[in-house]
C-alpha cells in the first residue's frame, strides 16, 4: 500500500459505476405516462441525469410539455415507487469494474460512491448489485441537505472525511462531478462511457479513460 498514491477513489453512481439507463428510461416514462405526457427515448433520457432523479423528471414533463406545480410531487413519488420496485432490471455494473475494485481492496484503498441520486434509490441499487459492501461511504444527492449536491464540493469533503482522510481521486462521468472534484481541490477522472452532457473531453477533468481496465495503471502513475 505504501507505494500505491491514493488513500480513497470516490466514484459517481449513475454512467460511472452502473450503465443504469435503461432502469430510469422505464421509471421516467412510466411517470410520463401517468401524467398524459409521451415517452421519451433512451438517448434523450442520458442528457437528463447528473442532477438527480427530481431534474431527470422537471427534463422529461418539459419535453412534453410541462405539468402543473401542484401534480409534480405526486407524479415524482410515482416515480420513486416504481423506480424502487425495478431499480436493477436492466442496470450492470461496467466491463472491468469488478476486477478494478478487486485490486484497489487488495491495496487497501478505500472506496465510496458520491452521487446526485438520493441516498434511499442509491444504497438499494448499489446492493442488489453486490457493490454496497464494497463501499467505505455512500453518499446520495440529499445526504448532505440542500444545496450541498454535486458539483458542491460538500459531498466529496464528507466522502474523504468519512474514508478516514488521506490523498484522494474521484471519477465520474459529469460535469456536475467533474466541477465538485475541483471544488474539492481533488484530482478528477471523466470516464467516456457514461451520460455525458457534454463531450468528455470538454469537461476539463484532469484524465480521461475508455475503460475500468485503465484506471489502476493511471492511478498509479499519478
Amino acid at each position: 500500500m505504501n507505494h500505491f498514491p491514493f488513500r480513497i477513489v470516490g466514484f459517481d453512481l449513475d454512467g460511472t459505476l452502473v450503465d443504469s439507463l435503461g432502469d430510469l428510461t422505464a421509471a421516467l416514462n412510466h411517470a410520463l405516462g401517468l401524467a398524459g405526457r409521451p415517452p421519451v427515448a433512451a438517448d434523450a433520457v442520458r442528457s437528463m441525469v447528473g442532477l438527480g432523479t427530481r431534474h431527470m423528471l422537471e427534463r422529461g414533463l418539459a419535453a412534453g410539455g410541462g405539468v402543473a406545480e401542484d401534480e409534480f410531487q405526486q407524479i415524482y413519488d410515482a416515480l420513486l415507487v416504481y423506480y424502487e420496485a425495478h431499480i436493477a432490471v436492466h442496470s450492470r455494473p461496467y466491463p472491468g469494474l469488478t476486477a478494478a475494485l478487486d485490486r484497489l481492496d487488495a491495496l487497501g484503498v478505500q472506496t465510496a460512491v458520491v452521487t446526485n441520486k438520493v441516498e434511499r434509490l442509491a444504497r438499494p441499487l448499489l446492493g442488489e448489485l453486490g457493490l454496497a459492501d464494497r463501499m467505505a461511504a455512500i453518499i446520495g444527492g440529499d445526504t448532505m441537505g440542500p444545496g450541498n449536491a454535486k458539483p458542491s464540493p460538500a459531498p466529496i469533503h464528507a466522502m474523504i472525511e468519512r474514508c478516514g482522510g488521506g490523498r484522494a481521486v474521484f471519477v465520474g462521468d459529469s460535469i456536475y462531478d467533474i466541477m465538485a472534484a475541483k471544488n474539492a481541490g481533488v484530482i478528477s477522472i471523466a470516464v467516456s462511457f457514461g451520460f455525458p452532457n457534454q463531450p468528455v473531453e470538454g469537461l476539463g477533468a484532469d484524465h480521461i479513460i475508455d475503460h475500468f481496465d485503465e484506471l489502476l495503471p493511471l492511478l498509479e502513475r499519478l
